[in-house]
C-alpha cells in the first residue's frame, strides 16, 4: 500500500505521522514544493497550478489515494484535482477542524492563515457548523513561514501575535493551517489561562489520515509489521527530508524510515 501526500511544504508531516501509526507498513510519497511557498497569498488560479504541478509529481509514483494536506490547496484546487486524478485516485482534501470544535459549545477561535481569515470559505464552515457558539477568527501571519523555517524566534513572534488577539476564555482553538498542526502544544501555552480548564486544539491531520485508509479500505496494521519506505519530492524532484523538517518529531519519526529505493 502507498499514500502520497501533498503540500506546499512541511505541513503535510502531521497527517504523514498519523498515517505512519496507523499504517507502519505503508510506503509514503510525501510531495512539496517550498520554492512557490507561501500558497496563501497567490491567486486561486495560481495555487491550483502549484498544486496541480505538486500532485502530478505524486501521482507519477501510483499511490493508492493522495491526501491534499493543505488548507489552502484544499479550499482553492481541491476541484481541478479531483477533476483530474479521480477516480484512478481517491484525493482527499483537508478541512478546518471548525464542526468538532464547536460541538462542545465554548468559545472557539480559528487560527488560520491571513488569506484564510474571513474568507468566504471559512465564514461558510462558520455559518454551517458554528453558527450556535462564540467564535473568534485570528489571523498568524508569518507563522506558517517561521514554521516551515524552523524559525524559533519567529515562531514564537508570531504565536505570540496571534495569542495577543486570541480572547481569554477560549475553550478550543481550530489550527487552520497544517504547519500549525507542527508547534500545537506552543500555540496551547500561548492561549491556555491560568486557572481554568485545558484549552482543546483541533488540528486535520488524524480525521484526513484516516479518512485517506478509509477511503481505500485499509485496517490498522500491527506495530511489528516492517516499516514502509518513504519518498520525497521537493519541486517534483527527488530528495531527502528538508533540514527543518527535523526540528519537529514528526518529521524525526518519518526520518528512521528506509528510503525507497
Amino acid at each position: 500500500m502507498k499514500i502520497a501526500l501533498m503540500d506546499s511544504g512541511i505541513g503535510l508531516l502531521a497527517a504523514a505521522a498519523v498515517v505512519r501509526r496507523i499504517r507502519p507498513d505503508a510506503d509514503l510519497v510525501l510531495s512539496s514544493d517550498p520554492g512557490s511557498m507561501p500558497w496563501g497569498p497567490r491567486t486561486p488560479e495560481d495555487v491550483t497550478a502549484c498544486a496541480l504541478a505538486v500532485a502530478r509529481a505524486a501521482a507519477a509514483h501510483r499511490p493508492d489515494a493522495l491526501i491534499v494536506a493543505c488548507n489552502t490547496a484544499s479550499v482553492h484546487a481541491l476541484p481541478a484535482l479531483r477533476a483530474e486524478l479521480e477516480p484512478g485516485l481517491p484525493v482527499i482534501g483537508t478541512v478546518p477542524a471548525i464542526k468538532p470544535a464547536a460541538a462542545g459549545g465554548g468559545h472557539v477561535a480559528i487560527w488560520a492563515t491571513p488569506a484564510t481569515t474571513g474568507s468566504p470559505y471559512q465564514r461558510g464552515l462558520i455559518r454551517d457548523f458554528a453558527r450556535s457558539v462564540d467564535v473568534t477568527e485570528v489571523p498568524c501571519p508569518g507563522l506558517a513561514d517561521a514554521v516551515q523555517h524552523a524559525d524559533e524566534a519567529g515562531i514564537d513572534r508570531a504565536v505570540a501575535a496571534a495569542a495577543a488577539l486570541t480572547p481569554p476564555g477560549v475553550t478550543d482553538v481550530v489550527l487552520g493551517c497544517t504547519h500549525y498542526e507542527l508547534v500545537a502544544e506552543r500555540i496551547r501555552a500561548a492561549v491556555q489561562q491560568p486557572g481554568l480548564p485545558r484549552v482543546v486544539l483541533h488540528g486535520s491531520a488524524e480525521a484526513v489520515a484516516t479518512q485517506a485508509l478509509r477511503r481505500i479500505g485499509s485496517e490498522p496494521a500491527p506495530s511489528a509489521e516492517p516499516v514502509g519506505t518513504l519518498t520525497v519530492l521537493l519541486g517534483g524532484h527527488s530528495a531527502d527530508l528538508p533540514e527543518p523538517a527535523l526540528a519537529y518529531a514528526e518529521g524525526l519519526l518519518l526520518k528512521a524510515v528506509s528510503p525507497a529505493i
